[in-house]
């Protein structure tokens, strides 16, 4: 079995999604776009493409979140939430359409992005459900490294949900205008 099928690529968009909005200028300041994903986002775009707006704006701020990410922090043989093995960017990449063809069901967690509740990742990612209290203990003892720049999420470890959610709320580490970009090394 293939990493992409064990993993869930609608968990992994929800995941994508809130680090993609919480590292956003008018929030964290990670990453240089400026509330796309939030209500200004949808005021801009969204009479152009009606119904896509929402994924077009998404793809936009996972693009340059990749780039900032890729610019801070890139170690070779590693996997970050923004880079994961070629297999499961192409699976997902191919998951885009179906959710494209039922983008009204995504509207109201996108429309959840706009305005968040809390300046707190972990707490958003908690209140959608996207991470467990074990993960948040695990989170709990992560460390950035000595320059400041990355989170290790220490051992080798199996690419899965578990993972995901990891790299997702290591980004919790980071202080307002500096992100620190979670990364793990995949067994074998």
């Amino acid at each position: 079995m293939t990493a992409s099928a064990t993993l869930d690529m609608d968990r992994l968009l929800k995941l994508r999604l809130v680090v993609a909005r919480h590292g956003e200028m008018d929030r964290a300041g990670w990453w240089n776009t400026n509330a796309v994903l939030g209500r200004y986002g949808a005021i801009a775009v969204g009479r152009g493409l009606p119904r896509t707006h929402r994924f077009a704006r998404a793809r936009v701020v996972f693009t340059v979140a990749r780039s900032r990410c890729e610019e801070l922090f890139d170690a070779p043989g590693s996997v970050t939430l923004w880079r994961l093995p070629a297999e499961v960017e192409d699976a997902f990449d191919e998951h885009w359409q179906g959710w494209l063809a039922q983008s009204e069901s995504w509207n109201p967690f996108f429309d959840s992005l706009a305005e968040p509740e809390s300046t707190d990742l972990i707490s958003e990612l908690e209140k959608r459900e996207l991470i467990t209290p074990s993960q948040i203990d695990t989170v709990n003892t992560l460390r950035r490294s000595a320059e400041g720049r990355a989170v290790p999420i220490p051992g080798e470890r199996s690419l899965g949900d578990d993972l995901v959610a990891l790299l997702a709320a290591g980004f919790s580490k980071g202080e307002p205008k500096t992100p620190a970009i979670p990364y793990a090394r995949l067994v074998g």
